[in-house]
Parts: C-alpha cells; sequence; structure tokens
C-alpha cells in the first residue's frame, strides 16, 4: 500500500534526528575512518533534457530491467534505526559553497535500488561515484560490508545555504528519495505530505506499481532566488519517463515541472501530478477512544478550482472500504490537498500537525479533458499514507493509456500554508455529523444531522437580518431540518448550514451544499461522500 514509503521516510528522517542529538554511530567513528579528499566523479558525458526524452522513448521500447541492488542480505538488515546513523558527510556535499548544497542517502531496507547521481555542468554530466566513507558509520555497522559497487546512494536533500547553519543542524528544503516520491516545506518549516512522479493504479483491484526516479542530474542555482534544476529518468515495468524539476526556495517552496511520459503496456489508471498524504480522524467523524489526540491527520480536504471557476472543497473521509472519487473537468484552473485546520488545540500533538503543508498543483498550459481523482484507502493509525489525489487525463471511460502512446504534462506544485490562489469566496472550515432529529424526541432510525461552517468572503459583510440560503443536493435520500444560522461564536462572517439526511441502505451518499443570498453566491461549494452507518 501508499502507506510503506511515507512510513519508512518519516523513520528515516526520526532517527537521523536522534543521531543528530545524541552524536550517533557516525560521529562517534568519523576520525576512525579515512575521510576522501572530495567527491568522486565518473567520465565526462554528452547531457540534455532533450537527450533524456530520447532515452525514455527507447526504454518504453524495450523490456523492463530493475535497478542494481546492493547486496539485498545486508541492505534487508538496515532498518530505519541503523539507515538513521549512515549520516552522510556534509561537507562532500555536492555544490557545498553555492546556493543550495546537495547531500545524498543511503540505500535501506525501504529504499533498497541504486540511484545514479550527476553533475552537470553545461552540455556535459558526470556521475557522482558512491564511497562507503561519504558515510562513516563504522566497521561494526552492517553497512559495512557491502561493496563499493552497485552504487548505494539511494536518494538526496537539497539544504539550505550555509550561510545558514552547519548542514547536519540544518533541515532540508527538498527531498527526493524511494520511488518517485519527494517532499517540499511548507512555509510553517515543517514537513508533511508526499508528491510522486506518477501514480500506476492506487487502491486497484490490482497491485499498484511503483515506479522509480532510477537516475538524477543536477544543475546548481545561480543565487538564492534562481531555482535547482533536478532531472531525473523514471522507470518502471510499466512506463519509462523524462522529468524536469525546477525548485525554488520561497516562503515555502514552488516546483515547476515537466514530463515526457511513455507508457510500456496498457495502464487502466495512469495518475499525473500524484499527491500522497494521510487522513485518519478529525471533528467530522472519529471512533469512540480510538485516539487520545481531537484529530491525527496531514490534510483534512482536497480543494478544487474547476475550468469553468467553480471553487470546490471536498473534506477526506477514512472510508470501512477503499473509496474512489472522480470529478471531472476541462483544463482545471487547480486542485490540492489542504491542511486548513491551523488550531493547535485541534491537534494537541507535538508533532505539529497544525503545521504540515498544503500542496497546490497548477497546470501550466491546457490540460484538457480528464478528472481529479480521490483515492481514500481505509486505515487504523497514522503511519499509513492512505490519501491520493490525482489528475486522470482524457475523456472518462476513455481508452487506457497503451504501449506506444506518448504522454507530455507540466505543472507547478506549491508547498504552502494555504493555496496559493485563494478565491473572494467563504471556504468551508468545518463539516460535523451527528444523530439527527430535535433534542428532548426519539432519534429517528436512518437520520444523519450535518452541521457546515463556513467562514469569511461575502458572509462578513451580510446585512443584519439576512439569512443566508443553503442550496442543497444528494445522489439519493431526502432532507429535513434545513436552516442556516451564524455561528454564536461572535467572529464575523462565521456561519454555518444544518440539515438532517434521511437514506436507507449502505451505499455512498454524494452531498452537495453552497449558501447564497438571492442570486449571489456567497461560498465555495461543498461536496461530500457520506457513508451511512447504523444510527
Amino acid at each position: 500500500m501508499t502507506g510503506l514509503d511515507r512510513r519508512s521516510f518519516l523513520q528515516v528522517l526520526g532517527a537521523a534526528a536522534v543521531a543528530r542529538a545524541i552524536g550517533g554511530v557516525g560521529s562517534a567513528t568519523a576520525a576512525d575512518t579515512p575521510a576522501p579528499k572530495g567527491l568522486a566523479f565518473g567520465p565526462v558525458e554528452p547531457f540534455s533534457y532533450d537527450m533524456l526524452k530520447r532515452r525514455a522513448l527507447e526504454m518504453a521500447a524495450t523490456p523492463y530491467v530493475s535497478p542494481p541492488r546492493p547486496d539485498p542480505a545486508i541492505v534487508s538488515r538496515i532498518d530505519y534505526d541503523a539507515h538513521g546513523k549512515l549520516r552522510f558527510r556534509k561537507e562532500f556535499s555536492l555544490y557545498r559553497d553555492g546556493a543550495y548544497p546537495i547531500s545524498f542517502q543511503h540505500v535501506g531496507m525501504f529504499f533498497p535500488k541504486t540511484v545514479r547521481m550527476n553533475a552537470v555542468d553545461g552540455g556535459t554530466a558526470r556521475e557522482v561515484l558512491y564511497d562507503p566513507r561519504y558515510f562513516p558509520a563504522g566497521p561494526d555497522h552492517v553497512a559495512a560490508g557491502l561493496a563499493q559497487q552497485p552504487s548505494a546512494f539511494a536518494g538526496f536533500w537539497v539544504h539550505e545555504p550555509v550561510r545558514k547553519g552547519d548542514l547536519d543542524k540544518v533541515e532540508p528544503w527538498a527531498t527526493f528519495l524511494g520511488a518517485s516520491y519527494f517532499r517540499g516545506v511548507g512555509e510553517l518549516g515543517q514537513v508533511g505530505m508526499s508528491a510522486r512522479g506518477i501514480a500506476l493504479n492506487p487502491g486497484g483491484a490490482g497491485a499498484e506499481e511503483f515506479p522509480d526516479f532510477r537516475e538524477f542530474w543536477f544543475e546548481p542555482a545561480g543565487g538564492e532566488d534562481a531555482p535547482v534544476t533536478v532531472y531525473a529518468l523514471l522507470d518502471g515495468p510499466s512506463v519509462a519517463g523524462a522529468y524536469r524539476f525546477q525548485l525554488r526556495r520561497t516562503k515555502g517552496v514552488v516546483m515547476d515541472i515537466e514530463a515526457a511520459i511513455h507508457p510500456r503496456r496498457t495502464i487502466e489508471r495512469l495518475g499525473l501530478a500524484p499527491l500522497t498524504s494521510m487522513y485518519w480522524f478529525s471533528e467530522t467523524a472519529k471512533p469512540t477512544m480510538v485516539d487520545w489526540r481531537p484529530e491525527v491527520h496531514d490534510s483534512d480536504g482536497l480543494a478544487m478550482w474547476t475550468g469553468t471557476g467553480e471553487r470546490i472543497w471536498r473534506p477526506l473521509n477514512n472510508p470501512a472500504r477503499i473509496s474512489f472519487s472522480s470529478f471531472v473537468d476541462d483544463n482545471p484552473r487547480g486542485f490540492g490537498l489542504s491542511q486548513r485546520d491551523r488550531a493547535f488545540a485541534n491537534y494537541e500533538d507535538g508533532v505539529r500537525y497544525d503545521k504540515r503543508p498544503s500542496v497546490w498543483v497548477e497546470p501550466i498550459g491546457p490540460w484538457g479533458r480528464g478528472m481529479v481523482q480521490l483515492v481514500e484507502i481505509p486505515t487504523d493509525d497514522e503511519i499509513h499514507d492512505n490519501i491520493c489525489a490525482m489528475w486522470l487525463p482524457g475523456e472518462p471511460g476513455g481508452a487506457p493509456h497503451g504501449a506506444g502512446s506518448h504522454i507530455q504534462i507540466a505543472y507547478r506544485l506549491h508547498w504552502l500554508a494555504d493555496e496559493p490562489y485563494p478565491g473572494d469566496l467563504a471556504r468551508c472550515v468545518a463539516t460535523r455529523l451527528g444523530n439527527g432529529g430535535q433534542p428532548g424526541q426519539p432519534r429517528p432510525k436512518g437520520v444523519r444531522k450535518f452541521m457546515v461552517e463556513f467562514l469569511g468572503g461575502p458572509l462578513v459583510d451580510l446585512p443584519m437580518g439576512v439569512l443566508p440560503e443553503a442550496v442543497l443536493t444528494a445522489s439519493r435520500g431526502s432532507f429535513s431540518y434545513v436552516f442556516t444560522e451564524a455561528v454564536p461564536n461572535d467572529v464575523p462572517g462565521h456561519w454555518r448550514a444544518q440539515f438532517d439526511l434521511t437514506t436507507t441502505g449502505a451505499e455512498p451518499v454524494e452531498l452537495r451544499c453552497f449558501l447564497r443570498s438571492g442570486d449571489r453566491v456567497l461560498t465555495e461549494t461543498w461536496l461530500y461522500q457520506y457513508h451511512p452507518t447504523p444510527v
């Protein structure tokens, strides 16, 4: 499932932090390990993005060959604790004295495949050659038994400038580690959810496939306002592709991405610009006493800005079974997984879920017809990534992507606290469920009460005595006790729609709600997939 890479990545980061705090095996034995004189490089080879795209196209016409794996018997024993002690010597970081140094990560139990690294200079590139002395963990560490070939590089980190402090103490702002996963730090200083190069059949009936970024090429930033350029070769049993990333450090992180993707064989569900996150529970629905915290999630909703200009908010679910929600669109303006709830008191957790980044996908150029698809997978813990949002190109129900087809895409990822282009309408800030009916009366069976809260926008200036109207639709069932009211907390523009929904059966119900006054729309559109449970 999608949780494996997220769990291992978090564990690796945690172990690395502990190693930094207590010195770790690496620092304790560094003096016993002769340091290399500097990074070692391979011979000069010609390189350009056009060459990389041709290589990916040629690879797609040949059978897949898995990347090399350093000795599996050893690598399988490098668990997250052992991996955290394999600290790359930051004095050997690529472009260490430049705007943004790059350090490398070691293979381990969760990242067992070799990833080649290359430094670009003009129209040429040289491979950064692996040397075990870059990771001085001492002779007793399990990794000491690995041979120098094949390379034991598995990923990389992009760091803040050296002028901001010791690279071992200043956290990286972009990380690429495991399959085609990567992350950026948000403007509140936290990492959280992940992005991927591609998603193939997430949550589907067959096994999900995780292609790898098997080789990277780096161009240094020309200054702190300029991008770090990273090229990547994607490869997997079903697909090959060439990617170009331009990584910018802003108040958060902005990534411009373009890709040329070539299927090797028929792919039923090919997800582009995929985002992967975790949602366990929130104020919407929480099993009794499942956890002491009020909420646990990296993201609480899917935000969409459609090609027609509609603003949509879809709160996330932790369903009892895998759920797919598809939102057909033509040239969308953007979508993203967001963490809107920023109140620490709603989490009470030192891992600071209240500061996790929101990630927004901004299409560059026309994307045409397709759909945003949301995949929600059941989870009983926070260690699993159970949410995926992605773009499926092509006509809904159209032919799958087969061998010989080619896909071009360009987009921008914003790792921020909020959407980069917020609209003027009031936004949904909470979805609350309860038993239907009225206090002091018998609660009717099969009736669920909903409270949908909106805040800001035109609601702030609503004239005294004017009640906004709740506009409701449902795929099945009937509404009762529908009304709106200002939330009694003296916060200007904070309103809620209340309604009861009566349904029978266990099939999901698609709900839609927004507030208006006359012909004027006041809020974004709230969409929700309600999974009826016994009431």
